[in-house]
């Protein structure tokens, strides 16, 4: 309201408070004849309300109807000299207040919200399907109409899946998703406080006696290795049932340790593969039985396995041949695709989510392919002279170290290239070692770790390709790396896993085994790490003696975070044996009393 508008809304208001009044005081003899006469009580808050009420609605009238006419000569004469009596001045100075008053109450309505805005239901909930968890907890504090909205059952079920709470589930499993959501948090919070503290149980998963660890991987908590014996054994340690089943081989049984050792291990949710040192590829089904329902043989050794974590994709590398393996409709097994390379391949990976063709990233020396089923091998990088030293894949995207030789040393790099447009999209690092692991499948978005032989742990942020945090992790080189949101593990060739914070810069704990790290896996409620020897032989002819395979053997640990114990102080393995295993020969004792798992 500007100063025109508003000296001409005073004058007027004015003008009609005077002529109301003087008409008042004409009447007031008569209506004092006809009633008796009441004490007169100052004006209150009621009666400045009822002013306010007054006013508002002679403005709504007056905007909707023309101006009153001007008043008479003599009409207004007889108003000013009524006006010069004292309680007619009064009056007039209260009006004046009134008007005042009602002049900074429209000002401050600008300030004001208002909730009354009737909308459907349906929109107000994907409005506010937009809010976080917060916001929906400062919105349910408005009203009780807010409250209704913001408590709905679809809200909080969206924000538990975006968080990646319960992703299998539906809507209609459970009445209160809100209180299911605080849950989820509050063990979400006491997992992160016991990764820090390393407060959990931590088991060393059962060894074969006469045999030592070949290759260790796993899948959500499901362990595979293979031995030099050519024993293939699988642990579910989310049920904390540690007796390994035997995966058979089918070899013959007529000559004991005779079969040859275990190459390669590969486990997903349905499938158990392992590759043999005499070219043979057995494929398991974890849900029918321990008996292989497929069997592969190459002309020679093979030298990589890969299998798809989505699917039931595997994928071999034998001399120059790289062979993709599909089952069909039916359930047999047959050949999907099949490649030629010029060298022999180092790093085979399927790259995830690729649809109905399987694509494959592999690297042979210093040569980069991408293979895809329905097409032939595709040169994806290629610098003569610079080998390609570690790889790993994602959905559209391929991370691989090179390591830079000859006249013209430009650093050891890591290049990441899009498996769409095929070229290269980031070089990030310049080390003087050679870089041995890459995690990009695992990290989270727009970053990526990696470890090196200068024994140091690298964060790269792909936005900027930069090193984003470096870590002076080991006393040797880093053998295997993964990271998350908040944490990074690192294993290193000495046989040290380091748990670091790399958010604040800080290592939180460490534990020390023999043997170099080869396999590290982890998730918000366990941790599988793995330590394989250098040699395959058993060097001492004592077989049972568990100090001779943990220094000899290679060691397979699993910790359980979600368990509210100190990690040291958790039992052994051989003590939640039930009673059907009375012999202990890991620990060279017997238990003279199983414990009772009820």
């Amino acid at each position: 309201m500007d100063d025109q508008s508003l000296d001409e809304f005073r004058r007027r208001w004015q003008e009609e408070l005077a002529q109301a009044q003087a008409l008042r005081k004409r009447r007031r003899p008569e209506a004092a004849e006809r009633r008796p006469r009441r004490p007169e009580v100052a004006p209150g808050r009621g009666e400045q309300a009822s002013g306010y009420l007054a006013l508002a609605q002679g403005l709504l009238e007056g905007a909707g109807r023309p101006p009153a006419p001007r008043a008479t000569r003599a009409e207004r004469q007889d108003a000013a000299s009524r006006s010069r009596s004292p309680p007619a001045r009064e009056d007039a100075g209260r009006g004046e207040q009134l008007v005042d008053q009602l002049i900074r109450d429209l000002n401050e309505m600008d300030d004001v919200p208002f909730f009354d805005i009737q909308l459907p239901y349906e929109l107000a909930i994907n409005i506010f399907q937009y809010l976080d968890r917060k916001d929906l907890g400062r919105c349910a504090q408005v009203s009780k109409t807010w409250k209704v909205i913001a408590e709905d059952e679809v809200l909080w079920y969206r924000l538990c899946q975006q968080e990646g709470h319960l992703p299998e589930s539906s809507i209609s499993d459970y009445s209160c998703w809100k209180l299911i959501f605080q849950e989820c948090r509050a063990r979400e919070h006491m997992l992160r406080t016991n990764w820090k503290n390393r407060k959990g149980a931590v088991s060393e998963l059962e060894h074969i006696p006469d045999a030592v660890l070949c290759d260790v991987h796993s899948h959500d908590g499901v362990v595979i290795a293979g031995y030099t014996s050519g024993d293939v054994r699988v642990w579910d340690t989310r049920t904390w049932d540690y007796v390994a089943p035997f995966l058979e081989s089918e070899y013959e049984e007529d000559e004991p340790g005779m079969q040859p050792y275990v190459s390669f291990v590969r486990i997903n949710s349905s499938l158990a593969v392992a590759a043999f040192e005499d070219g043979f590829l057995n494929i398991w089904d974890l849900r029918t039985g321990k008996y292989p329902i497929h069997r592969f043989e190459h002309d020679a050794r093979i030298q990589a396995l890969a299998l798809s974590q989505e699917d039931a994709t595997v994928a071999t590398a034998s001399a120059f041949d790289v062979v993709m393996l599909y089952p069909n409709e039916e359930g047999y097994w047959q050949i999907a695709a099949e490649f030629e390379v010029q060298k022999l391949v180092d790093y085979l990976e399927i790259v995830p989510d690729t649809g109905r063709y399987p694509v494959a990233v592999a690297t042979a020396g210093d040569l980069v392919y991408l293979l895809k089923a329905e097409d032939s091998a595709r040169t994806l990088h290629y610098v003569y002279g610079q080998p390609v030293t570690c790889l790993d894949v994602s959905a559209n995207q391929a991370a691989f170290g090179v390591k830079s030789l000859g006249w013209v040393y430009e650093g050891n790099k890591i290049l990441v290239y899009s498996l769409e447009a095929e070229r290269c999209l980031s070089k990030l690092g310049n080390a003087l070692g050679d870089f041995t692991c890459v995690n990009l499948r695992d990290s989270p978005p727009n970053l990526m770790v990696s470890g090196n032989m200068d024994r140091r742990v690298r964060i790269h942020d792909l936005r900027t390709d930069r090193t984003a945090l470096l870590l002076s992790a080991h006393q040797l080189g880093v053998s295997a790396v993964q990271m998350d949101d908040w944490k990074v593990v690192s294993g290193g060739e000495e046989g040290l896993v380091s748990v670091w914070d790399y958010r604040m810069n800080q290592k939180l704990w460490e534990v020390h085994s023999r043997h170099p790290v080869r396999h590290i896996s982890f998730n918000s409620h366990s941790l599988i790490t793995a330590n394989v020897p250098y040699e395959r032989v058993v060097r001492s002819a004592d077989q049972d003696n568990f100090t001779t395979h943990r220094r000899h053997r290679g060691l397979i640990q699993a910790y359980a975070f979600a368990v509210d114990r100190l990690a040291f102080q958790s039992a052994l393995p051989i003590c939640r044996s039930s009673r059907d295993a009375m012999a202990g020969y890991n620990y060279d004792l017997a238990l003279a009393f199983p414990c009772d798992d009820n």
